[in-house]
């Protein structure tokens, strides 16, 4: 599918969709509980049905209604030879191999060849310090083997999905363990989340030190509320505002320990100067503030080398997207600097690089100039309503 755009002015109010961060950790939660539980401000993007599919599959009872979701927990993990289907949600694929290594039997977790490509190496390397089966191909990877209640030490740059992972894990066991994260730790926020959403369920989790998590029996207890808005999604529509437009987002806690809620104070910057911004906490703001640093007065982005292992190398297809505005990224060592840039468009169709966060942040970049995006589909990932909320809010944007 092929987005056009001509130059416009957006204005409104809008709502930010629910957070798919949260969502994935407390719909875990819930079939862990082993309680019915009512989730309601569900976004039903593509991540989010990759999750569900798997809980399923697993053994728990799904019902939908609306926005709304029930899990009834009664039969979770006690599917006989459970085949997940993760789609392309790196977050389903690693938040759920732990709990995979618990059943005791053969499980198979599939998905898209490039999530497959992303990296495994933690959950490769404990499967194999163990003798626990871990076969990889380039679709699909098949574990087996008996989780136990440990000390596991995980390196903290890299992703904190493997630390969510061992925590649901760990919770699952219901014994005393806890995880050691070797220094630097990014990325942190994330992992804050998953405290949270696991205390919810009366999950005794809880940080004894900087770097150590530690997870103690306890009983857990079903919990039922609402999904709060997103901080990463809502970066794409206040970024607007950046460029001429008056939108007001709203949906938003702002005692969220969302990471990315970060995007307000970065914007500022970004509109004030031409500031040094790190992003090892906030991956997925990436794009967006690429494309606003290069529209306004330039930056340099420090923490960018995870950006390689996103659904694209997202450093490297915002150059050759803005490369084809006349513009460009100038990489370094875990850096990427973003001149201030005269874009223009001069006919070439860009690429969304099958990337959602691609897609959403030249979306932003052509409402200002004008031009044509092919792959727009991918918003599907975690925004689904992506070009509609746009076009409630006076863009000028047709959909082929």
């Amino acid at each position: 599918m092929n987005a056009k755009f001509k130059s416009c002015h957006l204005k409104g109010n809008i709502d930010a969709p629910p957070s798919k961060s949260m969502a994935h950790r407390y719909l875990i939660g819930a079939a862990l509980s082993g309680e019915d539980c009512t989730l309601s401000g569900v976004d039903f993007n593509e991540d989010i049905l990759a999750t569900l599919d798997c809980l399923q599959a697993l053994g728990a009872e799904v019902i939908v209604d609306g926005d709304t979701v029930t899990i009834h927990p009664k039969n979770f993990m006690k599917a006989h030879s459970p085949v997940l289907e993760c789609r392309e949600s790196g977050s389903t694929l690693r938040f759920l191999i732990p709990l995979a290594l618990c059943i005791g039997r053969e499980v198979v977790l599939k998905g898209s060849t490039r999530l497959l490509e992303r990296p495994l190496s933690v959950y490769e390397e404990l499967c194999k310090e163990n003798g626990f089966l871990f076969q990889k191909n380039e679709n699909s990877v098949t574990v087996c083997g008996n989780f136990k209640s440990r000390t596991y030490q995980v390196k903290g740059d890299i992703s904190s999905q493997f630390i969510t992972g061992l925590l649901f894990a760990l919770v699952y066991r219901n014994e005393d363990a806890e995880i050691k994260i070797i220094p630097p730790f990014e990325s942190r926020s994330y992992v804050n989340l998953t405290v949270l959403a696991l205390q919810s369920f009366g999950a005794d989790v809880t940080f004894t030190d900087e770097y150590t998590i530690a997870v103690k029996p306890s009983k857990l207890h079903g919990f039922s509320g609402r999904i709060e808005g997103d901080y990463s999604n809502a970066a794409f529509l206040d970024s607007f505002n950046l460029l001429g437009s008056d939108v007001i987002v709203n949906n938003l806690r702002e005692d969220s320990l969302q990471g990315d809620r970060v995007y307000k104070e970065y914007f500022h910057k970004l509109e004030k100067g031409t500031p040094t911004l790190d992003i090892s906490d906030c991956p997925d703001l990436g794009p967006i503030l690429f494309a606003l640093a290069a529209l306004k007065n330039g930056a340099t982005f420090t923490g960018t080398d995870r950006l390689k292992a996103k659904e694209s190398d997202r450093g490297m297809a915002m150059h050759e997207e803005l490369s084809k505005l006349g513009g460009g990224l100038v990489f370094g060592d875990n850096m990427i600097i973003v001149p201030k840039q005269e874009l223009t468009y001069d006919g070439t169709v860009l690429s969304g690089h099958n990337d959602h966060r691609i897609v959403m942040a030249l979306s932003v970049i052509l409402s200002k100039i004008g031009g044509e995006l092919e792959g727009i589909e991918a918003v599907r990932k975690s925004y689904p309503n992506f070009f509609n909320d746009m076009k409630s809010l006076g863009a000028e944007v047709h959909i082929t």
